[in-house]
Parts: structure tokens; C-alpha cells; sequence
């Protein structure tokens, strides 16, 4: 080989190492709407989900991962913004009548991947606002089309992902595919069943979604959790619940093979979680573990030593904003939301939980309301096993939201409370609406959070170090709340939290 051929050689190594390292990394988020643990990933077998599988198969499954929030608007802002909802200011739904929107100054995901030139894009569900503060560009969404067509027809969303990966460019991209499914429809749909499992099975009037397969359960064969009846109708709910799991976990495996087929699944970041527990009592708008305890699957095309792995790690929906930065190399920006309150994430990247399995045993929770008329505030810790819920207006009954108020399961609690017959539940109903302003809970020895340690003279060191340290997150947070409900904040004054001598 002559002088000129080795200088050519070396020349183009040189340029397929940098072609190699510039090749570029992507996100795949994936959020199920109102989504548990109802998947052999978590060891349900009584429910069928190949692809979920599959992909827990070539992930770090995680068994100890919350939501900050129990509710939809609230826990996808958080999610976006890596700020609970009483910092983001999206303090319950989005939609219609409720109208919530998070503060005009607070920099999103999208916004900041945006200016790091990062494309991004979202196929389903939103139920976040303003458009300003979560920008997208490209974008699917019930703002412009149907949520039903671009949330649970796993056809269209399919053509979607393949739309959007076919018109990228060379930059790296942000994808966030949003189910609707498995949320309840019996409020706002109910000809198509009680979670819309008929929607699109091919039955007249209900359409026809062509790449799904209906699998129907029977309601003997289903897996009641410790925490909703087990009566004939919560059985029959939850098989229908299952019907539109199926479809979602079809629909999962229709996007990653978009992804396989254009050649970048290998460079993508692939999340997938939900944004809330299921709607059921206790679950969906409770901060006990039903209500925000989730599904975390994270699978790095880098990082496969850990693939089929479990960790204990206690990790929060918080931390997935800074994961998404972590993975783009991109710093959180230094600002404030009002005033001089620098915003500063409490959240955390699960890159390194990839690596090895951290000792991370702490996560926050906040909620101040679902629907515009329950406004019912509550703020919580858990340290491991030990759980502490904040109940800020224990005095008033525990609202119901009318998703879960229509539902079968819901109406034949209320009718045998009233005649007084076997719920076949695990509370009853004065104990579910009238709570307790503490509750503590070691769910080791108690995984179903019906004894309350509160006022337990043994527990009184561990109630004190969690209410410190709850405090101090809601400080770090800047939130409202934080002197509520006996004494009202006054930031100008010291101490800030001013008692109010309301006997309580």
C-alpha cells in the first residue's frame, strides 16, 4: 500500500469513527392511561401480554417506581416538567370545565429539547396545557383529532409513529406515544363498554381497528387485587379492563417494530410507564400505594448487561425529565417560575440505575385535586417501606371522581353499602371518605395500609423524621401548602408559617 492509499485509509477510519460516534441517540416514551401491574411483567399470569413482556425481557424492570400524583393532567405535567403538580401548576385535569394549565414560565421537556435541537413528537393522549409551556413539533393529539382514533386505534397510531420517523431529519427525536387505554369510557362513552373494550372489535357499530386481535377474559379467570372488591361486578369490570390491556400491549408492539423497520430501535432510550394507579376505590386519586405505585420498564440499547433485571430501587416519575436530559447530555437550565425562587429538579436520572442498583429509598407525593370540585389536598413520603399521607382536609369526606362513580364496580359498592349486604371489599366506605390527617403505614409489615401507626408511641420517632423530611421537599418544591391546613404561609414574615389557631 503506497504513502496515498494509507493516508486515504486513515482517513476514512477517521471519518467512520466520527460517523460513529455522532450517530444519534433517541427517546421512546410510552405512557398507558390509568395502567397498572396487569402484565406477566409483573407477574400477572392470568392476563396475556407478549409484547410487554418482550420488552420487560430487554429492560431494567422496576418494582418500586410512584407517581408524585394520582391524576391525569397533574401526572403527565409532572412528568414532562420533572416538577410536582403544586410547582408546575397544574394542580388537576386539563380538560373542559376543570381548565388547569401549568405556569406560563415553566421550561418543559419538550420546550428545553426543542432548543437543543432535539425533534419531538407526540401520538395520543396530551391532557396538558398551554401549548406554549408543552410544545411539540409533530403532534397527534385530542386537540386535533379523536382521542379514540389517536389513543387506542393501534392502527392509526402505527401510521403515526411511521409518519413521524419518515419525515425526520438528522436529529435526534423525543417520541412520546400516549394510550388512552385502559381508561375507563363508561362516563363519556358508554356504547362502547365500561374502558371502551369494544371500541374497534369489529361488532356492528363499534368499528374495526385491523391490526387488533380482541382477547376476552372471563371474569372467573381475572386477578382481583387486594384492593377492589371481589364481587361478580368489579370481576366483570376488570375483565374488561384486561380486554383493553390487550389492545395496548398490541399497540406497543405495533410501535417498536415502526422502530425495528426504520433502524433506530438499537439507538433509542425505550421508557414505558403510566401516569396513574388504576380507577378503581383506592386506586386513581389516593396517594396509598393503589393510587400511585407504577409499571417502569427501561431498556438501553446500552446498558444490556442489566436487561431482565429487577431493581428495588424506590425511583418517581420525577426522575424521568432528568433522565431524558441525561441521555441527551442536556444541563437543566438555572431560572425562576416568580420571583427569585430558583426552580431546582428533586428528581433524579435512572442512568446509573442501568449501570448498577442504587440505594435510592425515598419518594414524594403531591395532590391538591383531580376534577375542579375535588379539591381534597394531600402531600406524601415513603422511605422504604414506611409511607406517610399528609390528609390537609381530613375533615371533609374523600371526593369520587364521575369516571369511577359510574362504574360498575363503584355503583355495586354503593348499593350493597346501602342494603347493607357484603362488599367483599378490604374498607368500607365511612373509612374510605373519612380519613385520618396522618396515616402511617409500614407496608412490609402491612401491604394493605389498614393500620394506621400514626398515633403508635413506637412509631413517633419514625412519624417525626418523615414529617421533617416531607416538610423539607415541600419547601425545596415551593410549595402553597406547605404551612396548610393550621397555619398560613406569610413569606415575608419569620417564621413564614403563621399559626392560625383553627383548633386544629
Amino acid at each position: 500500500m503506497g504513502p496515498g492509499q494509507v493516508c486515504w485509509a486513515l482517513l476514512l477510519a477517521l471519518g467512520l469513527c466520527r460517523a460513529h460516534q455522532a450517530r444519534p441517540r433517541h427517546v421512546l416514551l410510552i405512557v398507558a392511561d390509568d395502567g397498572g401491574f396487569e402484565s406477566g411483567a409483573y407477574n400477572n399470569s392470568a392476563i396475556a401480554t407478549p409484547n410487554l413482556d418482550a420488552l420487560a425481557r430487554r429492560s431494567l424492570v422496576f418494582r418500586n417506581a410512584f407517581s408524585s400524583v394520582s391524576s391525569c393532567s397533574p401526572s403527565r405535567a409532572s412528568l414532562l416538567t420533572g416538577l410536582p403538580q403544586h410547582q408546575n401548576g397544574m394542580y388537576g385535569l386539563h380538560q373542559d370545565v376543570h381548565h388547569f394549565n401549568s405556569f406560563s414560565g415553566v421550561r418543559s421537556l419538550p420546550l428545553l429539547l426543542s432548543q437543543a435541537a432535539i425533534r419531538t413528537g407526540i401520538i395520543g393522549k396530551k391532557h396538558v396545557g398551554p401549548e406554549t409551556v408543552f410544545p411539540f413539533d409533530f403532534a397527534y393529539t385530542e386537540e386535533n383529532e379523536s382521542v379514540l382514533q389517536v389513543g387506542r386505534n393501534i392502527t392509526r397510531i402505527k401510521l403515526l409513529v411511521r409518519k413521524f420517523l419518515q419525515t425526520r431529519d438528522d436529529r435526534p427525536f423525543f417520541l412520546y406515544v400516549a394510550f388512552h387505554d385502559p381508561h375507563r369510557c363508561g362516563h363519556s362513552q358508554p356504547q362502547y363498554g365500561p374502558f371502551c373494550e369494544k371500541f374497534g372489535n369489529g361488532d356492528s357499530g363499534m368499528g374495526r381497528i385491523p391490526d387488533w386481535t380482541p382477547q376476552i377474559y372471563a371474569p372467573q379467570d381475572v386477578q382481583v387485587p387486594y384492593f377492589v372488591p371481589d364481587t361478580p361486578a368489579a370481576r366483570a369490570d376488570l375483565a374488561a379492563q384486561y380486554t383493553t390491556i390487550g389492545r395496548m400491549d398490541q399497540g406497543i408492539g405495533l410501535v417498536l417494530q415502526e422502530l425495528q423497520g426504520a433502524g433506530v430501535l438499537n439507538d433509542t432510550l425505550v421508557i414505558f410507564t403510566s401516569d396513574n394507579g388504576i380507577p378503581f376505590p383506592s386506586g386513581r386519586t389516593n396517594l396509598y400505594w393503589p393510587g400511585v405505585a407504577e409499571p417502569l420498564l427501561v431498556s438501553s440499547p446500552e446498558h444490556r448487561k442489566r436487561w431482565g433485571q429487577v431493581s428495588e430501587a424506590y425511583v418517581s416519575l420525577l426522575d424521568l425529565t432528568p433522565t431524558v436530559l441525561d441521555w441527551f447530555s442536556i444541563p437543566y437550565p438555572r431560572y425562576a417560575i416568580f420571583g427569585s425562587k430558583t426552580v431546582q429538579l428533586t428528581g433524579r436520572s435512572l442512568l446509573p440505575a442501568l449501570e448498577a442498583e442504587p440505594p435510592w429509598t425515598t419518594v414524594f407525593g403531591s395532590q391538591s385535586h383531580h376534577e375542579v370540585t375535588m379539591f381534597y389536598p394531600m402531600r406524601s413520603v415513603q422511605r422504604g417501606d414506611i409511607r406517610l399521607v399528609h390528609n390537609l382536609h381530613f375533615k371533609m369526606p374523600f371526593p369520587v371522581d364521575q369516571d369511577v362513580y359510574v362504574s360498575p364496580t363503584f355503583q355495586d359498592l354503593l348499593n350493597r353499602t346501602a342494603a347493607g349486604r357484603p362488599t367483599g371489599w378490604y374498607k368500607d366506605l365511612h373509612n374510605y371518605y373519612y380519613r385520618e390527617r396522618w396515616e402511617l403505614y409500614d407496608h412490609g409489615r402491612d401491604p394493605r395500609e389498614t393500620q394506621n401507626l400514626a398515633a403508635d408511641p413506637r412509631y413517633a420517632q419514625v412519624l417525626d423524621l418523615l414529617r421533617a423530611q416531607l416538610a423539607k421537599w415541600q419547601w425545596e418544591t415551593h410549595d402553597p401548602w406547605v404551612c396548610a391546613p393550621d397555619r398560613v404561609l406569610e413569606e415575608r414574615l419569620w417564621p413564614q408559617c403563621r399559626p392560625l389557631h383553627n383548633e386544629l
